[in-house]
């Protein structure tokens, strides 16, 4: 399991401090016994924009990289939290030109044979996790389920208790690794290690 910031982010450590000095905000993961102020994702001015295009461009290729050295290893199943969507939903996606640009990443990087959206409750979810303003999570949410439409491989989970999101998940891993064995040869699918694949849970 691959985390996105911790393994996949170029210079992830001196954009976190360099944001957290630029835009004064709290580092570190809220709690609800310690609720944070987290001053990033949620500004959204036009210079910064542009940055992050910049910058998310890099991070396709890290990813790229990232995708490359693990399928080349040992793991038969891979499970990269985020991906590089949480990323893209950061952006002014009700423009054309930005959804061109998405596009053009999802084609640079490899495609996932999962891409999970698990959708929360924003107020549950800033309960959960307070970080950002209940209006930002709104609008951040409305924003992965925007994403979800211009690429159309992403699977949206509504929102579910624990044990039905879990059944949700298992049942469809089985069933795409089930559809995927069913097309190889019956002395590969015999003989053979399972593929190696890519999935990504993601939480709002």
């Amino acid at each position: 399991m691959l985390t996105f910031w911790d393994n996949v982010v170029a210079f992830s450590r001196f954009r976190e401090q360099i944001s957290t000095k630029a835009f004064k905000g709290d580092p570190g993961v809220g709690s609800p016994e310690k609720p944070i102020q987290r001053r990033d994702k949620n500004i959204r001015k036009w210079y910064v924009t542009g940055i992050r295009l910049f910058l998310y461009m890099v991070d396709a290729f890290s990813l790229t990289s990232a995708v490359s050295r693990v399928l080349n290893g040992d793991a038969d199943i891979v499970i990269f939290d985020r991906y590089i969507y949480d990323e893209l939903a950061n952006l002014p996606l009700q423009r054309f030109t930005i959804r061109l640009y998405v596009r053009l990443l999802m084609v640079l990087v490899p495609r996932p044979d999962i891409a999970l959206l698990l959708d929360a409750d924003p107020a549950e979810a800033t309960r959960r996790k307070p970080e950002y303003p209940i209006d930002f999570v709104r609008r951040n949410r409305e924003a992965y389920l925007r994403l979800s439409r211009v690429v159309p491989d992403i699977t949206v989970v509504p929102p579910l208790p624990i044990e039905r999101t879990t059944e949700c998940i298992r049942k469809i891993l089985t069933e795409n690794l089930q559809e995927e064995c069913s097309e190889l040869p019956v002395e590969t699918t015999i003989s053979s290690p399972m593929s190696p694949h890519t999935a990504k849970p993601s939480n709002n």
